[in-house]
């Protein structure tokens, strides 16, 4: 009997543990939220090569964490182009974050990697209702992000973005494929020298980015003589100041330093996590 009545104290204070835990962590995230702004504006993010949504977990669950929403969904993306929902939107979530994931995620063709944003943004707009969009990307994801808006700036039928996080952007090469440490030269303005092919593409941007967009540009420099995060200039990722600077409603940049702003630790950078987070939902 002593020990029936034991399993059951026991089991009932770990009923009460996890319920207070689940009450408190409840409050604290309505108390946080308030710091917030409270829209229905979702914020899509975007992987780098030969990655996949896992490497946009550490920044959607840092912003869960915060208090920032309740709500985060995923968007697959099939070799052929194909997005498909996993998981739905409440109608009134606040701040709904999806994470994009690409099943062929060594595809380098920047003008398809654009297509297929803009598939993940209607299938998106089929099941939840929206005007203005977030867009975060990585490495390779900031060249679809790019290139969705390149192929698509005229298209009213998309929502206006609002806000683009940019983090160890490529724009005007990568080490040891088109570019390498002391390459770049930039003038006052942000004007790289030498431009490569893809940059060429993008100075259309001097026209027809949108206007009502705000940009922060996220760096990495690992503080070994190079300026770069290892695998993209500083002088690369900044040349994105020129394509914007003009059009865009605001730009700012960020270089982070250290070990941990190597280009693949960026997205599991808790300082990263932080300004992302102020940026785009701060009040």
């Amino acid at each position: 009997m002593n020990k029936k009545r034991f399993i059951f104290s026991a089991a009932m204070a770990m009923i009460l543990v996890v319920f207070s835990f689940f009450t408190y962590s409840c409050h604290a995230q309505a108390v946080n939220s308030k710091k917030y702004v409270q829209e229905s504006i979702p914020t899509i993010f975007f992987h780098g090569y030969g990655s996949s949504y896992r490497a946009e977990t550490q920044m959607t669950e840092a912003a869960k964490e915060a208090g920032v929403t309740r709500t985060i969904v995923r968007i697959n993306v099939s070799p052929n182009g194909y997005a498909k929902m996993i998981g739905s939107i409440p109608k009134k979530a606040k701040n709904p974050i999806v994470e994009v994931n690409y099943d062929d995620n060594k595809m380098l063709n920047y003008h398809t990697a654009g297509l297929w944003a803009k598939n993940v943004i209607e299938v998106l707009q089929k099941d939840y209702k929206f005007k203005k969009v977030n867009l975060v990307g990585h490495s390779m994801g900031n060249m679809a992000i790019n290139y969705y808006i390149l192929d698509n700036y005229s298209n009213k039928k998309l929502p206006k973005i609002n806000k683009v996080v940019d983090i160890a952007g490529h724009f005007d090469g990568i080490i040891d494929e088109d570019d390498e440490p002391g390459r770049i030269s930039l003038d006052k303005n942000g004007k790289p020298t030498p431009m490569n092919q893809y940059y060429q593409e993008l100075l259309k941007f001097r026209k027809v980015y949108p206007t009502n967009t705000r940009v922060l540009n996220i760096f990495g420099d690992k503080n070994d003589g190079t300026h770069s995060d290892g695998a993209v200039t500083n002088a690369s990722s900044q040349s994105l100041r020129y394509l914007v600077s003009g059009r865009a409603k605001s730009y700012q940049e960020k270089k982070i330093v250290g070990k941990m702003a190597a280009h693949s630790k960026l997205h599991e950078n808790k300082q990263v996590d932080k300004i992302l987070i102020n940026f785009l939902w701060k009040k």
